[in-house]
């Protein structure tokens, strides 16, 4: 019974931060729109309660909603019900198919991780002390290539999982147009890592967003070795933020 009241408050919480703030949701819409055309297709890897997803169709993009919290997947199908544009995945995304542990933060749903090392990183850092990951659940594990099998190939793809980035993109042997994945400066070598496996992949640059502010912080689009060298420079109070990767540098270039 407590569970699924901290389960209910949480989301209630997360749809009142992520749909409350309408000049959020103008930036946000802006910045898709670099990378997004109507018609186009989006991936959202750990759609959380679909703010992202939601920017994806306002500009007229298809989405495939990929979230494996039972909750946050129920909420995302009563959002988009009666949208024919939204797909709702209830699965998580790694380096194979199978199944994962998947730890649950019951209050703060946004913070589910399927990454131990997160956890650890996040005992006793700045700001997070009072997150806590109380309940463990097993959810089916995918690929971003099988994903793309199902679905077809996407023009953008948006990573949020929570210490898990570079998990998915291990699942991922083509590159993609162009992607963003967060980063954390408690967690910050998983972000260090995904860059060097996408340089891999092709001939990415980047550019960042800190935490929600929708606003690329680069004048000039970097390459793999600058990116790492600017997260590795960052303060921890910076907290978190979005790396940006495109195949079209001219993406990338602030406006």
């Amino acid at each position: 019974m407590l569970d699924s009241f901290l389960t209910l408050r949480g989301v209630v919480r997360s749809l009142r931060i992520y749909y409350g703030d309408h000049s959020r949701r103008e930036r946000m819409d802006a910045l898709h729109a670099r990378f997004l055309r109507r018609g186009d297709l989006a991936f959202d890897i750990g759609a959380h309660v679909g703010d992202r997803v939601a920017s994806f169709r306002r500009l007229g993009a298809r989405a495939t909603a990929v979230e494996p919290q039972p909750a946050l997947a129920r909420t995302l199908r009563l959002l988009f019900v009666l949208d024919r544009g939204v797909t709702v995945e209830q699965v998580a995304v790694g380096r194979a198919e199978g199944e994962i542990e998947l730890k649950l933060n019951l209050p703060n749903p946004t913070v589910a991780t399927a990454s131990d090392d997160f956890i650890h990183a996040a005992e006793g850092a700045p700001g997070w002390e009072e997150q806590r990951w109380t309940r463990s659940i097993r959810v089916p594990l995918t690929t971003l290539d099988a994903l793309i099998a199902r679905h077809g190939e996407p023009r953008f793809v948006k990573i949020d999982v929570e210490g898990f980035e570079d998990e998915v993109l291990a699942g991922l042997t083509r590159p993609l147009a162009s992607l963003s994945l967060e980063f954390t400066t408690i967690h910050r070598k998983v972000a260090i890592a995904a860059i060097r496996r996408l340089e891999g992949l092709g001939a990415y640059r980047f550019n960042a967003a800190l935490g929600e502010s929708q606003k690329l912080e680069h004048k000039e689009p970097l390459d793999a070795a600058a990116m790492i060298r600017w997260i590795e420079s960052l303060p921890i109070e910076a907290n978190s933020g979005d790396v940006y990767a495109s195949l079209d540098p001219q993406l990338l270039r602030p406006r």
